[in-house]
């Protein structure tokens, strides 16, 4: 039998006196005496002072006493360290259970939570009327600890420290309630006494063994249930409540007959859990009579099984009043937990008590200790978006527990991460690579993949505010709500829509010329013959005095059966025959379309191609590198990305200098892996 309780006590009793505002490990023992642990737990408490932080390292814990010891003190003065104290944007259930899963995740032995259970009760216990930090300590003790003893079946904590907490946040109402409670607690205490009197004295001459107790009403517990019924105190049955416990099922049947027969019961509030249990498998009847003088008591009726499940099984009371879910590692910790305080003396009690409750989660720090709940195999990166998406974007590096680490760092549980940062948001194209490894979080590469959309959208707004700008100033015409009239002519959703539209080539130059045109077209036009007469044809190349371009819709190429149009005021427009522009093209504008023919003069020419490929890091660059080993100018390059199907179209205006190169082109470009088509634009 050990003995080092006795031993930490000596060496704290040396110390100077525990300063007012952080509890003494002698007081926190105190605590735990009453529950019934064990001398480690308790020395472990002790050791757990403040005052020996720095002076006792984990080394001389371990010589001194114990490597159990000196475990148990480590985990606590992980948890006595975590602040997680909740700020008013951040309180909410979601983040109150997040940070009671960080806590249970910071120990590796469940009994460092119950000294950190009991430290909490005796802060609550010492804390001064003007401490500046009360309430938000009772905010978190009701958030976070309170529900943590009471998934660990620590009704005794539980009910302090949420009684404790509730008088400090809400003085007016607790006082209130505790006034009411006590004008009549001798009054109630006396009812419920005679009834269970008179209820044994019913069950023993029907001669079934019972033992019938009373059930304690806490004034926070109340408070709730009065918020959550709408009601007045006066109004709560179960301020006088019953339990009784019996043999076995049989006998459960039967002691609510009995009760069924001498008193009239409250049909809507009784319920058979023995028939129905719990989805979490707790069983019991509840009832509730109408006693003497009219007043409600409630019962609740349980046979010894089932009384010792409730009370020592997975299925703890917390599972039913919380509505948590069942999980297989809880359900352990929590019946060892409760036969650690029904029995102290048994032997390795602790062997399966396992810090992977959560298996795939990942619980680490931020500089400031708040909790952050990632993904296992989660990056600083993962961590630095989690916090918020603008510091996702600026970062530059990471530091882990003060040590500069790769952005791919792989972080383990309870880390402090600190994100270092540039001025300006700049991913990576890399960080949306799965495979990579920066990002785990598919939500945080979405992210990235977001803001690259947002900079194409930036960068064409700009450009299409640019060539519609220099397209006025071409025109002569002023931007009098023009585009307005524009974004009803393309039919766009607005006038930023139009902008990218005209941005990014969607709308172009030439529809932008088409409708500004005069309605006049000049009269050095008038000698080229349509293509219904039977004049001669027309030479596009080497025909002198003749006004001729190259349409920017289709780019024909020498080879192309091309045809012309007379686009008034800019000669003539050369298209290709199978041009979409021409085969739609208004039956009363065909008169303008004119026959023309390649001339034996050559130049360089622009040519668009599209490239339907899947994403992945370089693959613009393995395409640029493609065209320079071909010696072939890049004009204009302009690349879209669908975020849901990671598919990528890029458009190319390249710059050829005969036909051939073309086909060569294109046949080059779909080698490229991911390629998965490569076509010649219309």
């Amino acid at each position: 039998m050990t003995d080092y309780f006795n031993q930490a006590s000596e060496i704290l009793e040396q110390l100077p006196a525990a300063d007012n505002t952080r509890p003494s490990g002698l007081e926190v023992a105190e605590i735990l005496k009453d529950l019934h642990v064990d001398d480690e737990t308790l020395a472990a408490a002790v050791l757990s002072d403040h005052r020996l932080l720095d002076d006792w390292s984990l080394a001389k814990l371990s010589k001194q006493f114990s490597s159990e010891v000196a475990t148990l003190v480590d985990n606590v003065r992980h948890l006595n360290g975590f602040k997680p104290f909740l700020t008013d944007d951040m309180h909410s259930d979601e983040d109150s259970e997040r940070l009671r899963r960080f806590v249970l995740s910071m120990v590796n032995d469940i009994r460092a939570m119950l000294i950190r259970l009991a430290y909490r009760v005796s802060r609550l216990r010492n804390i001064k009327q003007g401490d500046p930090r009360r309430d938000i300590i009772s905010r978190e003790t009701l958030d976070i600890y309170a529900p943590l003893a009471n998934r660990l079946g620590i009704a005794q904590l539980k009910w302090e420290m949420e009684d404790l907490a509730f008088r400090f946040l809400e003085p007016t109402t607790y006082k209130s309630l505790a006034k009411k409670l006590e004008e009549k607690r001798v009054e109630r205490e006396d009812y419920v006494l005679k009834f269970a009197n008179h209820l044994q004295e019913i069950l023993d001459k029907d001669k079934i063994k019972s033992e019938i107790t009373g059930r304690p009403k806490h004034i926070y517990s109340i408070w709730k249930k009065l918020q959550k019924k709408d009601i007045d105190i006066d109004e709560l049955y179960d301020l006088r409540a019953l339990r009784v416990i019996v043999a076995d099922v049989a006998e459960c049947y039967m002691v609510l007959g009995i009760i069924n027969t001498q008193w009239n019961t409250i049909k809507k509030e009784f319920d058979d859990y023995i028939a129905h249990p719990k989805p979490n498998g707790y069983q019991s009847l509840h009832t509730v009579v109408v006693g003497p003088e009219k007043k409600l008591v409630e019962i609740q009726i349980r046979s010894e099984q089932m009384h010792e499940f409730a009370e020592l099984g997975y299925a703890a009371h917390w599972r039913y009043k919380e509505g948590g879910a069942q999980d297989d590692a809880m359900e352990q910790v929590i019946l060892s937990m409760r036969n650690l305080m029904e029995d102290s003396e048994q032997e390795n009690i602790f062997e399966n008590f396992s810090t992977e409750l959560f298996p795939d989660k990942v619980f680490v720090l931020t500089p400031q200790g708040d909790a952050v709940e990632l993904r296992k195999g989660s990056t600083p990166l993962d961590f630095a978006y989690n916090i918020h998406t603008n510091l996702g974007h600026r970062t530059r590096g990471a530091k882990v527990d003060g040590k500069i680490v790769p952005l791919t760092y792989e972080l383990q549980q309870h880390q402090s991460v600190e994100i270092l940062t540039a001025k300006q948001a700049r991913p990576s194209r890399d960080w949306m690579n799965p495979n990579a490894g920066y990002l785990v979080s598919a939500r945080s590469r979405s992210k990235v993949r977001r803001w690259f959309h947002e900079q194409d959208r930036e960068e064409n707004l700009e450009a299409g505010e640019r060539i519609l700008e220099q397209t006025l100033k071409r025109w002569n015409i002023k931007d009098d709500g023009i585009l307005e009239k524009l974004t009803k002519h393309f039919h766009q959703s607005g006038g930023h829509a139009t902008l990218i539209g005209i941005g990014r080539g969607e709308i172009r130059q030439t529809q932008l010329d088409g409708y500004f045109q005069p309605e006049a077209a000049p009269k050095r036009l008038k000698k080229v013959n349509p293509v219904s007469n039977t004049g001669t044809q027309s030479e596009v190349m080497g025909v002198g005095n003749l006004l001729t371009k190259i349409a920017k819709c289709c780019k024909p190429i020498p080879g192309d059966q091309v045809v012309g149009y007379i686009t008034v005021g800019a000669g003539i427009t050369i298209h290709r025959k199978d041009c979409s522009n021409i085969i739609n093209m208004r039956s009363e504008r065909r008169d303008r379309v004119v026959a023309v023919d390649w001339g034996q003069e050559t130049k360089s020419y622009t040519v668009d191609i599209e490239i339907e490929a899947f994403d992945r890091t370089g693959l613009l660059n393995d395409v640029t590198n493609k065209l320079v080993s071909l010696n072939v100018p890049i004009v204009r390059i302009d690349s879209q990305t669908d975020y849901d199907t990671q598919e990528v179209l890029m458009k190319l205006t390249l710059q050829l200098e005969q036909a051939g190169q073309l086909v060569q082109v294109l046949n080059r470009l779909t080698q490229i892996e991911n390629v998965r088509q490569v076509r010649r634009a219309n």
